[in-house]
């Protein structure tokens, strides 16, 4: 019943059977022989299917979190306490700038303790990898902090804080920030991911009309974009440009800044796993 039960927790992330056959390399018509199967199983009907959409009904709300809890329990079966003997696969979500910052000293210091481990990165933004360690996609994500509450399932450790700088091209005159925000259209970091609504907060307190030149989530793209004289920026001071010098003019915030803080998100029933609380020591040294 194991792959049924995974099959079923794709099928509550991905809304329809043939979303979910299509993330996990099934056939539709083999997700509904496994959830057939499962439902006759359990003897019981899991899902109200309207159209295409396969929505959760009591039965199947009731018993999610419980398929979540037996695949765990399974899955810590094949962990040995000897993390130099682990032979598994680590699945770690990382956003981007985690992915040249933090995560390649960590997981050499990785390697270097569990050298039969098999670490798999999983890009992505942190709303989609929050969802990912919800439903045991990924084992742990770096991610930014969440603006809301988080699902009491889940356990989010401060692991960086970043402090948010505004950036101007090299050759443009002023040193206030909020002045050449309210002056200079703005290459603004995308309001829906969650370092942009700390963005978004910041000009609204300010009371600041910006003129958005383009909005995007890449941090780098977000300098380069600036570099060109394209507006200025308010970033956090995190990423690539700032070990291979961007040719960009940094105006600190002072008293008025915010920052973005990293996190590392674990589901509360992994975080004593031998081998992912090495990976936490390896973040922090």
């Amino acid at each position: 019943m194991l792959r049924e039960l995974k099959t079923f927790i794709a099928v509550t992330r991905y809304g329809t059977f043939a979303a979910a056959g299509m993330h996990i390399g099934l056939t539709q018509s083999a997700v509904s022989a496994q959830m057939r199967n499962l439902e006759q199983a359990l003897g019981i009907r899991l899902f109200d299917r309207t159209g295409r959409q396969a929505i959760l009904n009591a039965a199947g709300q009731r018993a999610l979190p419980m398929a979540r809890d037996m695949l765990e329990t399974f899955s810590r079966m094949a962990l040995m306490d000897d993390v130099s003997e682990f032979r598994g696969e680590l699945k770690i979500g990382a956003v981007a700038t985690a992915q040249t910052g933090l995560l390649p000293p960590a997981l050499l210091r990785l390697r270097q303790q569990a050298p039969l481990l098999e670490p798999k990165l999983v890009p992505g933004v942190s709303l989609n990898l929050l969802s990912q360690v919800d439903t045991g996609e990924v084992d742990l994500a770096i991610l930014i902090k969440p603006p809301f509450e988080l699902p009491k399932e889940l356990h989010a450790t401060v692991i960086r804080q970043e402090p948010f700088v505004l950036i101007v091209p090299p050759d443009m005159a002023g040193d206030d920030p909020l002045a050449l925000l309210a002056e200079q259209p703005l290459v603004r970091y995308d309001r829906s991911s969650f370092g942009g609504r700390l963005v978004t907060r910041f000009l609204r307190e300010q009371q600041i009309d910006v003129r958005v030149a383009l909005e995007l989530d890449e941090l780098e793209a977000i300098v380069k974009m600036v570099e060109h004289g394209l507006g200025v920026a308010l970033m956090p001071q995190a990423g690539l440009w700032l070990d291979y010098g961007a040719n960009v003019r940094i105006v600190p915030l002072g008293e008025l800044t915010f920052h973005r803080e990293l996190v590392l998100l674990q589901r509360h029933s992994q975080r004593t796993v031998p081998i992912q609380q090495l990976f936490a020591r390896c973040l922090n040294p």
